[in-house]
């Protein structure tokens, strides 16, 4: 089954298969959205959403590694390192990755500001 979307200028875009067009909400892809029902109603599917939940979520993964930490000093034998050395993975990959889409924001929005 072939789903035609619209032309833009002589290229027409077709997608194979209509499980490629997508209806999920994009509030409903971000994880911890759950949390914030009445919040994501309210502007949902929203780039601001997104962004507060993905910032929210990064936040989230650095005040674990300070909990972890936290009970690694202070009770050692209740916390596997392994546990450690991966919530402090999670949340420089997650740190990283919100170093990158600002940059890239920034990048993108100095290059549309020059255009004008």
């Amino acid at each position: 089954m072939n789903v035609t979307m619209p032309t833009l200028s002589s290229v027409q875009m077709t997608r194979t298969s209509p499980a490629h067009v997508g209806t999920a909400k994009l509030s409903s892809l971000v994880p911890g959205s759950e949390n914030n029902q009445v919040e994501n109603q309210k502007s949902l599917g929203t780039f601001e959403s997104y962004l507060v939940n993905a910032v929210s979520e990064m936040n989230n993964q650095q005040l674990n590694v300070g909990k972890v930490q936290e009970q690694l000093i202070t009770d050692p034998d209740s916390v596997d390192i392994h546990d450690v050395t991966t919530a402090m993975a999670k949340a420089q990959m997650s740190l990283s990755l919100a170093q990158t889409v600002i940059d890239r924001l920034i990048t993108g929005w100095n290059e549309l500001s020059t255009n004008r």
